[in-house]
């Protein structure tokens, strides 16, 4: 009898992990989430508005930061739909390319949530006049629906490091 039972609960065991696995597969992974920061990216460098807003959640929260001259600290803080007009307002007069690097992905022991903190250089140009505006990042991605998805992200607008020497060929 004994034999048996430990036959019984060694099949159950193997039978318990072989369905846990494919569901903790099924959460974020790091190589899904870098696809995703970097199809977002993609998104709004090409003006694709509709795509880019369609990775984040419902309920997302956006949150920009930046310093007065006089060293205030001035917030604003805008939902999805407040966050879409503002991206069509602004890009009907403007145009804005960003390139983001991530500095710590942090991915919960569960799969379903992860943090990403990132640091984001945007050359805008308005009216002839270009720009260099940079931001540390901080977004929240969660797995919903078997896919990857932005509760929002807040930038906090910083001094941008000098541009890197152009090499001579």
């Amino acid at each position: 009898m004994f034999p048996r039972k430990s036959l019984c609960v060694g099949l159950l065991t193997a039978a318990l992990a072989a369905v846990a696995a494919p569901a903790a597969a099924q959460g974020l992974t790091e190589t899904a989430v870098r696809r995703f920061l970097a199809d977002q990216e993609a998104a709004w460098n090409a003006r694709r508005l509709d795509a880019y807003f369609a990775g984040f959640t419902p309920d997302a929260v956006f949150v920009d930061q930046h310093r007065t001259p006089k060293e205030t600290i001035v917030y604003g803080r805008s939902t999805l739909a407040e966050a879409k007009a503002a991206a069509r307002r602004f890009l009907q007069t403007a145009t804005s390319v960003e390139t983001s690097t991530v500095r710590s992905l942090r991915i919960a022991p569960s799969g379903r949530t992860a943090r990403v903190l990132g640091f984001e250089v945007s050359t805008v140009t308005t009216g002839g006049r270009v720009r260099r505006v940079c931001a540390e990042t901080d977004q929240t991605l969660v797995w919903s629906n078997g896919r990857v998805l932005s509760k929002g992200q807040t930038d906090s607008i910083v001094k941008c490091p000098p541009p890197a020497p152009s090499r001579a060929p």
